[in-house]
């Protein structure tokens, strides 16, 4: 079931996507697919919604993503870096203006030193035709068990990558 909050989000992201004629991924890792259920529950989805990847494991995101394995081992799947190569290769893969991805530790075991429980990195990408695209993360420390965890994540994710596109230059629209 899909939670009424994600379906708002969603039917404004669709709205900007398809005006400007864009498509967009997913790379999620803690949410397991429920960024891209949320998006291809809405009717009319494949007109703006190109492809979800799922990258759990840690080698998913290498394989899947092109995250380098070092960026991992350097600084943790869970960790700004991480989420911003999830982001871009989900860009760079699924040849895509937006993206969108989540990276994180949605309980109840997981936690590690200084990453605790409800730690999740989500990023958003865009790239205008012709344009290098531009990724920003964003740190959220959540409270709740798993599910709760997962619900926030995605609609925080939904918010980040709507804000991106708004705040992509007009100049790009319909390109």
């Amino acid at each position: 079931m899909i939670d009424p909050a994600w379906s708002e989000a969603v039917a404004d992201l669709a709205a900007e996507l398809t005006r400007r004629g864009w498509h967009m991924a997913t790379a999620e890792s803690c949410t397991g697919g429920l960024i891209a259920a949320a998006c291809t529950a809405r009717a009319g989805s494949s007109d703006w919604f190109e492809r979800g990847f799922v990258t759990y494991s840690n080698a998913a995101k290498t394989e899947l993503l092109g995250v380098p394995a070092p960026l991992i081992e350097a600084h943790g799947a869970v960790s700004e870096p991480v989420a911003q190569a999830m982001a871009q290769g989900a860009l760079a893969h699924a040849r895509v203006q937006a993206s969108v991805a989540v990276t994180g530790i949605a309980g109840p075991g997981g936690a590690v030193p200084g990453k605790p429980v409800g730690t999740v990195w989500i990023a958003a990408g865009v790239q205008a035709p012709g344009v290098p695209p531009v990724v920003q993360a964003r740190l959220l420390q959540l409270d709740g068990d798993r599910a709760s965890v997962r619900a926030q994540s995605v609609l925080a994710a939904l918010a980040l990558l709507r804000a991106s596109l708004h705040a992509a230059p007009a100049a790009s629209a319909g390109a």
